[in-house]
C-alpha cells in the first residue's frame, strides 16, 4: 500500500484523526475518544484498529492508544494535506466562509485525485497555511508545525493569532465574529479579564481560548 486512494474512507478518517489528535501537543487519542469522534462503539473502533494493524498502518494494543507506523503517518499526513488544500480552495476560490468550510472539505477529501490536488495547489500559488492557520504539508510530507502557545496558557504580552482549531464550526463562527482569526493581534494583561483583539476588547470563554494558538510575544 503506497497511496491514500488505496484506503477505504473509514481508514482515511482514522489515520487523519489519530495524527491530528497529537498535532497540537496533546496526548494520543484513545479508543473511547475515537468512538465518540466517529459516533460508534469502542468495540467497533477496536475492530477497525485491528484491521489497520494488519495493513501495517498502526500498532494497536487493547486499552492503549493506537500508534501510527511510518507508513500510517505518511498516509495520514497525505490526508491532512488534502483536507487543508481543499479548505483553502473552498475559501479563496469558491467563496466559503472560513468557519463553514471544515465539513465540506471532510466530504470532498475522499473523492479528489492527486492530479486535482496538484492543480489546486498550483492555482493557489502553493499556500503554506490553510484558512485556520494550520500548516499545509508538502507533497513530500513535510509539515513544518510552527511554535505556538495556547491562548488559555499564554502570559501577559502582545501576540499574533497563529492557528485556530476547526473542530467546532459554531466556535469558529463565534471567534470570527469577535475578530479572532489568523494574523490578528492579541494583547493579554493579567489585570483585565478581557483581551484586546486588534485593539478591541473581547471576552472569550475557556473553550474558545483553548481553540486558539498564538505566536511568540511580539517585541
Amino acid at each position: 500500500m503506497t497511496d491514500v486512494d488505496e484506503l477505504t474512507p473509514v481508514a482515511q478518517d482514522y489515520l487523519k484523526v489519530i495524527w491530528s489528535a497529537a498535532e497540537w501537543g496533546g496526548p494520543p487519542i484513545t479508543t473511547k475518544a475515537l468512538a465518540a469522534r466517529f459516533a460508534t462503539t469502542a468495540a467497533n473502533v477496536s475492530v477497525t484498529l485491528r484491521r489497520l494493524e494488519t495493513q501495517g498502518l498502526v500498532v494497536y494494543q487493547p486499552y492503549r492508544p493506537a500508534e501510527l507506523t511510518a507508513l500510517g503517518r505518511r498516509l495520514a499526513v497525505a490526508m491532512v494535506r488534502r483536507h487543508r488544500l481543499l479548505e483553502t480552495f473552498l475559501v479563496e476560490v469558491v467563496g466559503y466562509s472560513w468557519d463553514a468550510v471544515h465539513d465540506e472539505a471532510e466530504r470532498l477529501e475522499h473523492a479528489v485525485s492527486d492530479d486535482f490536488l496538484a492543480r489546486i495547489d498550483a492555482l493557489l500559488g502553493h499556500p503554506r497555511r490553510d484558512p485556520h492557520g494550520d500548516p499545509i504539508p508538502t507533497p513530500a510530507g513535510d509539515v513544518g508545525v510552527p511554535e505556538t502557545v495556547q491562548l488559555e496558557e499564554a502570559g501577559a504580552g502582545t501576540y499574533l493569532v497563529a492557528r485556530i482549531s476547526d473542530a467546532d464550526p459554531s466556535l469558529l463562527a463565534r471567534l470570527a465574529a469577535a475578530g479572532v482569526r489568523p494574523g490578528a493581534s492579541v494583547e493579554l494583561d493579567p489585570r483585565r479579564p478581557e483581551l484586546l483583539v486588534d485593539g478591541r476588547a473581547c471576552e472569550l470563554p475557556a473553550e474558545a481560548r483553548r481553540a486558539v494558538r498564538l505566536s511568540a510575544p511580539l517585541a
